[in-house]
């Protein structure tokens, strides 16, 4: 189920927060995490996750994903647990990024299902990465968000997906049809003989 705040909707609007669209990745990031049961996403503002975060955290600022698994019973269970994202962090951090909001609610929605699958970055070794990265790659993701903060809190320039495909047409690298990629150039060459 995803539940949107009334004032998060009228702030963003319908167009730029698809029920349907975010459901149907939140399945498919689930699938691919091999995460059993239901999951509910809360789709909030900065406020209401800096609350979340204080209650159930002790940290007292906003962030962008909350992932609360649920209790299961004898490793059975019907509910994987509920994820909030703070619609507003996202908005920021997409821009930031040079993406759609949409893509940067893919990002947020696969780390929270990575959560409620039992990884947790940061008291493992590396493999919450790793398996982040696998499945970003799979599901048609630019980035994960463990790579990302990692590489933030290091202080490296971690190039936008933006920079990433300005620097590939740049080098001639790029195989799609944007304008300035070798098949488009191509075309050109031959379009002018």
């Amino acid at each position: 189920m995803i539940l949107i705040e009334p004032a998060i909707e009228k702030k963003f609007g319908r167009a730029a927060l698809k029920k349907r669209a975010i459901g149907n990745f939140l399945a498919q990031a689930m699938r691919t995490a091999e995460l059993e049961g239901a999951v509910s996403v809360l789709l909030t503002g900065d406020e209401e996750i800096r609350r979340l975060n204080r209650e159930f955290r002790q940290k007292d600022k906003a962030t962008d994903v909350l992932s609360f698994p649920a209790a299961q019973v004898n490793g059975h269970g019907e509910l994987a647990g509920d994820l909030a994202i703070s619609v507003e962090t996202a908005a920021r951090q997409a821009e930031q990024r040079g993406h759609p909001l949409e893509t940067e609610l893919k990002v947020l929605l696969l780390h929270g299902v990575l959560h409620l699958a039992g990884w947790d970055h940061e008291t493992d070794s590396g493999e919450m990465l790793q398996k982040e990265e696998a499945l970003r790659v799979e599901l048609g993701l630019d980035e994960g968000l463990i790579l990302r903060a990692q590489s933030s809190e290091r202080g490296a320039q971690v190039p936008t997906p933006r920079q990433r495909r300005a620097l590939r047409l740049r080098s001639g690298q790029a195989s799609d049809g944007a304008p300035g990629s070798v098949a488009v150039k191509k075309a050109r060459r031959g379009k002018k003989r």
